[in-house]
């Protein structure tokens, strides 16, 4: 077998419904796509992968992720599991500390899992298109965050500690119900672009026009 085979496979597409097993025999996988698949589960087989750098699960039907998740520690670059029906990721997701793109978008969250305040190396979360009503105050841990995408959801607060983002350059809240912003946001020194579209504050906090006075494009 040729030896770019051996670090990247690629099933985009193929139909499976199952992840055949022989995938995982390949341990020397750097890549792995098996997006839109029709996938209802994955084996805890995915754990012995401890070489993966990029997984793809998205635009399947999972429900659930298996606990071996969280044995890939060299995952770094990309995890993807948009547009499945997952409602909660394990706990042992937090062991991926060196991941830096996470896009759980597009599932059916009612809140971020706790797991995913424990990413230390996250550059960029999307969690559009989900449940969620709010989000954990430990998603001021992520500080290296410069990206945090959570467009039609059903926040209707964020945490102060928010605020503690010091990297985040852009924040995306189209439609979601929220009534406020913490203030915290006002002092966000890297902020570029606040996407306020479809959001219905109660009163506009004056701390805007600030923000868009040092350069931040904010969206009304």
């Amino acid at each position: 077998m040729p030896q770019e085979s051996l670090l990247k496979m690629n099933l985009w597409k193929r139909g499976l419904g199952r992840v055949p097993e022989s995938v995982w025999d390949e341990t020397g996988l750097e890549t792995l796509v098996l997006a839109d698949n029709g996938l209802t589960k994955v084996s805890e087989r995915i754990g012995g992968l401890k070489r993966l750098r990029m997984l793809d699960l998205g635009h399947n039907q999972l429900t659930a992720v298996p606990e071996a998740i969280g044995e890939l520690e060299g995952l770094t670059d990309f995890l993807y599991l948009h547009d499945n029906h997952l409602t909660d990721l394990p706990g042992s997701i937090g062991r991926l500390t060196r991941l830096r793109y996470l896009n759980i978008s597009e599932n059916a969250f009612c809140a971020l899992p706790e797991g995913v305040t424990r990413l230390a190396s996250l550059i960029e979360l999307r969690a559009s298109g989900n449940q969620m009503t709010v989000l954990p105050a430990g998603i001021g841990k992520l500080s290296r965050l410069r990206e945090l995408h959570l467009r039609d959801n059903k926040l209707i607060a964020l945490p102060e500690a928010v605020g503690e983002l010091h990297e985040l350059r852009q924040l995306d809240l189209r439609g979601n119900p929220l009534g406020s912003l913490p203030v915290g946001l006002a002092g966000l020194p890297r902020l570029e672009k606040l996407d306020l579209r479809w959001v219905d504050l109660v009163e506009e906090p004056a701390w805007l026009a600030g923000l868009e006075a040092r350069g931040c494009a904010v969206y009304r």
